[in-house]
């Protein structure tokens, strides 16, 4: 029988309904390729409004330039903006509305960026006419591609003139286009019902929405937006199709792997392990945000179990559970399996599940929330280590002990996934600021005997009402991305620290003998590379539009790097700094089979991995207190 291995509720008196969100995803990185980054279509008011003086100095239309020229130039060099503009061609006379309700025009498209097109066509625009937000949205969006990931970004100063059709349902419409289009929408010195009309267009379709008083705030929002907008979410992967049963099950080689999963259904893949070898699989599945799904309702699970390629069951049962799927969770289930590991011995049933040979995964989304697609992408990772001769040092305990960093503070900017995740050099202060509803990734690099510890503070952003009232979360990973261990809070707009006085977060040094451990957090630790550290502000409890959070990121790394095990086969890994191939030895039946390696490679780890897109493994807030995903295994 599989039992609850974990879960945690934290009392937070007060706060209702606390949405949690993977937030606007990273751009994702195949292998051999940069970051993919979600098409982004600005949208820019040049109404008549936008003449009035800015109380920085010069017109509105002066600062919204000036801030799209910063965003430009500082947005990557893969990025794919384009530039609507709304407002240029009429004047705002009675006379001239039926024309100016349908002056929208795409200035730039959403292609490889442009920078001097971009800032030609954004200095070029002159504000003169109406204001037809609801007909801007869609010609944005008919601008972009039709499928997949992709954004827009508009910036108003003030409500739509021309409805119909009215702007929220609009963006309503565009989201049933697909779950993959989000609307970030930007205030720049709104009234209140401007505000209200802007929000909904945000929420509509699960992005956020931001307040900038002045010029001076537009210049700092704009480009802190539109990088959030980038970064939404793409599911990549060597195209698969997993089978209906173990007999059928195509066989999944070591890299990453894109699939998609039914209601109900279970999908069966090969994998074949050579004799000592160990094999990690993951399968991750991202929700699309939705709105009125009720809290008991909104639960989704993940199953993996291992058989043997005759179907026998290896008694393996790793269960996982999203308990706010429509907030904009990534769910992923992952086992380390040393089966193989073990020498074969006696018949029948007591000879199954041991040595090298086909062993088959399969995956199921076995309980689903309302409201959730008939089918959702599944991103599977296939990782193959190597036997070993000799394994190293011996398991060192305890965890690494956090140490205040010395020195002054480094900002960073976090990645929305595990394949684009900041890295960060060692030790250290850095800092980061993260809107409502933020997921970002940072990486440290382990090597073997080093160990790593952290702390997290979310600073005050000034705010006091309900609307700043959200929770927070933190959890850090292994190379082959299974959760260690995490903290989570309530965020009132004062400042918070995590952990608190009775709890860690940090490793143990890595070594290799500590998958030999009693304990099952620290068997995970046993596999030198990049570990990595996820920070979540949820979204707000309420209406509004709360200022940003200030993060502030300690790292402790220290250790002695040491060496690691012998492996007995190929050493090609992913990562930098790859070192000579040692001589291959004998390592089973099928040892030829385990030569099939990921792009990329990683000189400490032995651990042959493609990089899985994945979205925060997050913890969901309900109600009056927050809950974590629930783990089973057996």
């Amino acid at each position: 029988m599989a039992s609850v291995s974990r879960w945690i509720a934290v009392a937070a008196a007060g706060v209702v309904g606390l949405a949690v969100t993977a937030g606007p995803a990273a751009a994702e990185e195949s292998p051999g390729r940069g970051p993919e980054y979600a098409p982004t279509m600005l949208v820019l008011d040049a109404s008549g409004s936008m003449q009035a003086p800015d109380p920085a100095g010069g017109s509105k239309m002066d600062a919204a330039k000036n801030a799209v020229r910063t965003f430009v130039a500082a947005a990557p060099d893969a990025a794919k903006v384009g530039l609507t503009a709304y407002g240029t061609a009429t004047g705002s006379a009675e006379a001239d509305k039926p024309a100016g309700c349908r002056d929208v025009k795409v200035l730039r498209p959403a292609d490889a960026l442009d920078r001097a097109a971009l800032t030609a066509a954004t200095d070029a625009i002159a504000p003169s006419g109406y204001t037809p937000i609801g007909a801007a949205l869609r010609g944005a969006a008919d601008a972009l591609p039709s499928s997949g990931p992709r954004s827009v970004v508009l910036v108003s100063d003030g409500l739509d003139t021309c409805a119909p059709p009215d702007p929220c349902e609009v963006a309503k419409e565009l989201k049933q286009r697909g779950v993959d289009l989000v609307v970030h929408s930007i205030g720049f010195g709104v009234d209140d019902p401007s505000r209200a009309q802007l929000t909904c267009i945000a929420q509509a379709t699960g992005g956020s929405y931001t307040d900038a008083m002045d010029g001076a705030a537009l210049k700092q929002v704009l480009p802190r937006v539109s990088a959030t907008a980038l970064r939404n979410y793409h599911a990549v992967g060597s195209p698969i199709t997993g089978a209906d049963s173990y007999r059928t099950a195509p066989t999944a080689a070591p890299g990453q792997h894109l699939d998609t999963l039914g209601q109900k259904e279970t999908r069966y893949y090969a994998v074949d392990i050579p004799a000592g070898a160990t094999a990690y699989f993951s399968g991750t599945v991202s929700f699309p945000r939705r709105a009125g799904v009720g809290v008991g309702a909104d639960l989704n699970t993940l199953t993996l179990r291992v058989m043997d390629a005759n179907g026998a069951d290896c008694n393996v049962f790793e269960h996982e559970m999203a308990t706010r799927s429509s907030d904009g969770e990534a769910l992923t289930v992952a086992k380390m399996w040393e089966g193989a590991t073990k020498e074969k011995s006696g018949s029948g049933s007591s000879a199954n599940c041991k040595g090298g040979g086909r062993y088959v995964f399969s995956v199921q989304w076995d309980h689903v929330s309302a409201g959730a697609p008939a089918r959702l992408p599944i991103e599977l990772l296939v990782g193959i280590e190597p036997g070993v001769s000799d394994p190293g040092p011996k398991a060192v305990l305890p965890n690494m002990a956090f140490a205040d960093p010395s020195g002054p503070q480094t900002p960073v900017t976090g990645g929305g996934s595990f394949n684009v995740a900041a890295p960060l050099p060692g030790a250290g202060s850095y800092t980061d600021t993260l809107q409502y509803g933020e997921f970002v990734f940072y990486k440290v690099r382990l090597d073997w005997g080093q160990g790593l510890a952290y702390r997290v503070t979310y600073e005050a952003n000034g705010g006091r009402g309900v609307e700043s009232i959200t929770n927070w979360e933190t959890s850090y990973f292994t190379p082959f991305r299974q959760r260690i261990d995490f903290d989570t809070g309530a965020y009132t707009g004062l400042q918070q620290v995590s952990p608190g006085k009775y709890k860690e977060l940090a490793t143990v040094p890595i070594r290799y003998a500590n998958r030999q451990s009693d304990t099952v957090a620290l068997r995970r630790q046993s596999v030198a590379g990049w570990y990595y550290i996820a920070v979540k502000v949820g979204k707000p409890s309420a209406k509004g539009s709360p200022a940003p959070v200030r993060i502030r990121l300690d790292v402790t790394v220290d250790g002695h790097d040491s060496a690691g095990p012998t492996y007995t086969g190929s050493a090609d890994v992913f990562g930098d700094n790859s070192p000579p191939k040692r001589p291959a030895a004998a390592t089973g039946d099928i040892d030829s089979q385990s030569k099939a390696a990921s792009p990329e490679k990683d000189s400490h780890t032995g651990l042959i991995i493609g990089i899985a897109a994945a979205v925060a493994v997050i913890a969901a807030a309900t109600g009056g207190f927050l809950v974590t995903r629930l783990r089973s295994r057996r």
